[in-house]
């Protein structure tokens, strides 16, 4: 079933190539930071034929739990083509924005946080790596 493919490539999401920058407009005032993990699906909701919810457990290089990270994905299976919004939270606080699933994982743009990453800009980039895991990295502005 395509929705089964489309689920491994919002697992990519999980926040997660990168997509264009958002660059600040003051950029001498701003702090570029790059923040790479492995999001690992734990649950998946199917919520009508073409809409997903999506936890994820999001851990580092050595294998620690670093955060988690929720995805709401509309995927239209005809064209194959899908995008949704994510959450990551993590020590400091939690990060928010859009994604458009691609056929290798998702690209998205950060549009803001709370905490450490309240007014954050940037972009994420999530490559499927299997089923369940995807390589993700936030290039965020703070």
């Amino acid at each position: 079933m395509k929705l089964r493919t489309y689920l491994a490539a919002a697992g990519a999401v999980g926040l997660v190539g990168l997509g264009a920058f958002a660059v600040p407009a003051v950029a001498g005032t701003w702090t570029t930071h790059t923040l790479k993990f492995v999001s690992v699906t734990d649950k998946t909701l199917v919520l009508s034929k073409t809409t997903i919810a999506q936890q994820d457990t999001d851990v580092s290089k050595a294998g620690k739990i670093i955060g988690f990270d929720m995805l709401y994905l509309t995927i239209n299976v005809k064209t194959q083509k899908g995008h949704g919004t994510f959450s990551f939270c993590t020590h400091g606080g939690m990060m928010m924005g859009t994604l458009r699933l691609t056929k290798t994982g998702a690209t998205g743009t950060i549009t803001g946080g709370t905490g450490e990453y309240a007014g954050a800009t940037g972009s994420v980039v999530a490559t499927t790596i299997t089923k369940t895991k995807t390589a993700v990295t936030l290039k965020y502005w703070t």
